[in-house]
């Protein structure tokens, strides 16, 4: 298993899942953007692209080439998803290692649909371009701020309804090129972030019949109405979905070794 987290936060966010899937089984590996956790620190600038161009495929690398995995299962935490998938665009050669994705709140260019939204993203912006940076504690976390440049991508997409990168490359044209079969989660709580609808959006774009959405709610039965955090990290989540994210991993793992049987030893 290799997870990785988001913007303002560190491998904190998913030691949980980590220890209860490790549990169940399988290798974890964490990853910590730089300037995150106990990875590096580093001066100059870096924004979503350059940890998905550069210590992403670094960390693949390790994976596959030092430590001789031959194939894996993806699960992310919001900025986690989105440079996974940025990663994967660039990278294709990965897409056939991958079993299965498990994306916790993620979308990049939905969360700007609502006008309630949208004048909250172009404030945020904007006094963040002032500041030079989004504090920590603005956001609810307790660990990392984060510096205008970085977000300001993230800003843009959701304001422009597009995934541009640098240069003007075009990741959402390109999404349908992965065909990894994905399972997004997201919750009533997290109204901003990672709404609903972004993060259908989001997952549209991969084009993939097989892909799923779980929405989680108390109008649907569920525990509570989990924010962008505790979605992926609660006792709550831990009770109603992480068991649920076990099952989905483990069955795209078994159909993927029933695939590989040759038909004469099926």
């Amino acid at each position: 298993m290799f997870l990785t987290h988001g913007t303002f936060s560190n491998r904190k966010i998913c030691d949980g899942i980590a220890s209860y899937l490790t549990q169940k089984g399988f290798t974890c590996w964490i990853m910590e953007w730089r300037n995150h956790g106990e990875s590096s620190k580093v001066k100059h600038e870096f924004n979503f692209e350059t940890i998905a161009k550069y210590d992403l495929k670094s960390t693949f690398e390790f994976l596959f080439n030092n430590q001789n995995v031959t194939n894996i299962d993806c699960l992310t935490h919001s900025g986690g998803g989105i440079i996974l998938t940025m990663f994967l665009i660039n990278n294709p050669t990965y897409n056939s290692k991958i079993n299965s994705i498990t994306l916790f709140g993620v979308q990049a260019f939905g969360a700007g649909d609502k006008l309630s939204n949208r004048i909250k993203i172009l404030l945020s912006k904007h006094l963040t371009s002032l500041l030079g940076e989004v504090p920590s504690k603005t956001v609810g976390s307790t660990e990392h701020s984060e510096s205008y440049y970085t977000m300001k991508q993230w800003f843009n997409w959701n304001l422009n309804n597009n995934f541009i990168g640098e240069n003007g490359f075009d990741y959402l044209k390109r999404m349908n090129k992965i065909n990894i079969p994905i399972l997004s989660i997201c919750a009533q709580g997290d109204n901003f972030i990672a709404p609903k609808e972004g993060c259908e959006k989001f997952l549209k774009a991969f084009e993939n019949e097989e892909n799923k959405l779980l929405f989680y709610s108390k109008k649907n039965g569920n525990l509570e109405n989990y924010n962008h955090s505790r979605i992926l990290k609660s006792k709550n989540s831990k009770k109603e979905i992480w068991p649920i994210v076990e099952n989905w991993i483990s069955n795209k793992r078994l159909l993927r070794t029933a695939c590989a049987i040759p038909t004469s030893q099926a």
